[in-house]
């Protein structure tokens, strides 16, 4: 099916779930989310997949192993593109990005070298910028309080090297447009958006070959 949105009720599943995180809640209104909630993600999903690749859909239980916080359920719902992409949705909203999110040590040490070396460092420094003109937010996982060991402090790109990992973000609070096609359009915006930043990041820093370490 092509995706129309998402309806207020998908917002009021997750303002009730933030309410009362238990299974009593969830298993009274598993068949909204269903139908409110996962059936529109996967719809957009699908739309997305000819150009950002296949979507996979986080499950929405959460892992209270190590966690203080024993609540159950996810009061979100997120998927992630093959092609590079992350979308969320909430009682908050939608928000979507795209990068290197947490960066394993080979690829920070790659990411650093290109940012230290002037023409790579300059090119992705103005990538960033133009994004934040566009109105969307830089950010990662973490960020080092200075600059990593090796580099000055006085770094000119010092913002850059700190930090662990590089995303261009948009969250939308949550509005009329929400229930329309519209969802869709921002999503793609922010996704076209980041094209050019995530393409500096597969260029200089690429996949890594060992696990996150960071």
């Amino acid at each position: 099916m092509t995706f129309r949105g998402w309806k207020s009720e998908a917002l009021a599943f997750f303002e009730g779930l933030e309410a009362d995180n238990s299974k009593v809640y969830w298993q009274d209104h598993k068949a909204d989310y269903e139908h409110l909630v996962l059936r529109p993600m996967n719809d957009l999903l699908e739309d997305l997949q000819p150009e950002f690749g296949e979507g996979r859909i986080f499950r929405p239980y959460r892992d209270v192993r190590f966690s203080r916080d024993k609540s159950p359920y996810k009061t979100n719902i997120a998927a992630t593109l093959s092609e590079g992409g992350y979308i969320s949705f909430s009682a908050d909203g939608l928000g979507a990005g795209s990068g290197y999110y947490v960066m394993a040590s080979d690829q920070l040490d790659r990411f650093r070298r290109a940012i230290d070396e002037d023409r790579t460092g300059k090119e992705l420094e103005k990538l960033v910028k133009t994004l934040e003109k566009a109105k969307i937010e830089v950010t990662g996982h973490d960020a080092l309080k200075t600059a990593p060991k090796g580099y000055p402090k006085d770094h000119p790109r010092v913002d850059l090297l700190r930090q662990k990992g590089l995303i261009a973000w948009k969250h939308w609070p949550a509005g009329a447009w929400l229930g329309s096609v519209q969802a869709k359009k921002r999503v793609v915006d922010l996704l076209h958006a980041a094209q050019p930043m995530c393409g500096w990041l597969d260029k200089h820093v690429g996949p890594t070959t060992q696990p996150s370490d960071r």
